[in-house]
């Protein structure tokens, strides 16, 4: 009996790009493994690591598990979205190779999108680890408050605009599951890069469909030294360089949607931001001079901003001290 009900799940894509990081690999395979929802395809999309990934992912002898090796490294976009295409679940969720699941996660979201067949998607809440998997209490509580599910009501919510473009409370890359008929995954521009999944979520809120929200922390998001904000240094220069051109690109894309000009303002807002962390990044590169455009453009597109007056006053100070000043800037 347990076997038919299992085979009558329908099919679900877990997707699990990875690069180099074979123990938390590890331990997020463990955790897809382990749900108690088994009808499942595992998707690993390996970004030519130099660490022997295929050796951990043939070391869990699960049938479940497709294990795929790019020739050469193409970015994380394209190895991302290259997984997903490889999907072919009537369902899909993304897993980071570093984060972790709950076992319920998928038998406590799946029934959910079964139940309502026009919504695209459903997602819960997170808790945040550390490098060592312990939960961080704290950073768990800020990042629920911070993206305001704690005051999200359970179940339906039919326009989720807000909800996932302004307040940001869905967590598209590691705690939702989609429903893969309503999106096209060829549609999803190139230059989104690191933020494919605030714009996934763009292509989930025009769908004209629903999303339901399951307030339960369900999934682990691990906050450690190897994610772009933790980095320093010329890497960290290069990470707000990418972020932030994907963000201005995304913003823009927003801002020019007539669905959605109801908040263009703060669209617009966040896209002047990105010109100034743009600047800042090159201005860390030692690219004063391309600094300059995307502050001049965010001065005279609002009001007085400090952070950006300040930007692009260090953009004409001599390099070693605009290097000291700007080793605090965000």
């Amino acid at each position: 009996m347990l076997q038919i009900n299992e085979y009558k799940q329908p099919l679900v894509s877990v997707i699990i790009p990875t690069y180099n990081r074979p123990e938390y690999l590890k331990q997020a395979l463990a955790s897809a493994i382990k749900q108690t929802y088994q009808n499942i395809e595992i998707i690993v999309s390996d970004n030519c690591s130099t660490e022997k990934t295929k050796a951990i992912v043939e070391s869990f002898e699960d049938s479940r598990i497709r294990y795929w090796r790019q020739p050469e490294n193409i970015g994380m976009f394209a190895n991302q979205m290259h997984a997903f295409k490889m999907a072919q679940g009537k369902y899909l969720a993304s897993l980071h190779d570093d984060d972790m699941w709950n076992e319920e996660f998928l038998a406590k979201l799946v029934p959910n999108l079964e139940e309502h067949p026009d919504l695209v998607l459903a997602f819960c809440d997170q808790y945040i680890i550390d490098a060592n998997s312990e939960i961080d209490d704290a950073g768990t509580e800020v990042n629920t408050h911070s993206y305001k599910r704690n005051k999200l009501a359970k179940g339906v919510h039919q326009n989720f605009c807000k909800i996932g473009l302004v307040d940001k409370s869905i967590p598209t890359a590691a705690s939702c599951v989609i429903r893969n008929e309503f999106v096209d995954w060829d549609s999803i521009p190139v230059e989104v890069g690191g933020m494919w999944d605030l714009y996934l979520t763009y292509i989930c809120c025009i769908s004209g469909h629903g999303a339901y929200y399951y307030p339960e922390r369900l999934t682990f998001y691990r906050a450690h030294e190897q994610t772009d904000t933790m980095l320093s240094g010329s890497r960290d220069a290069q990470a707000k360089i990418r972020k932030a051109q994907s963000e201005i690109f995304c913003y823009k894309r927003f801002i020019e949607d007539v669905r959605l000009k109801e908040f263009k303002s703060y669209f617009k807002q966040k896209w002047l931001e990105a010109h100034t962390t743009l600047a800042i990044g090159l201005m860390r590169s030692e690219q004063r001079a391309q600094a300059r455009p995307y502050l001049w453009c965010a001065i005279n597109e609002q009001k007085f901003n400090l952070r950006t007056i300040a930007a692009l006053t260090l953009s004409f100070s001599p390099q070693h001290i605009a290097n000291q000043l700007l080793k605090g800037a965000k």
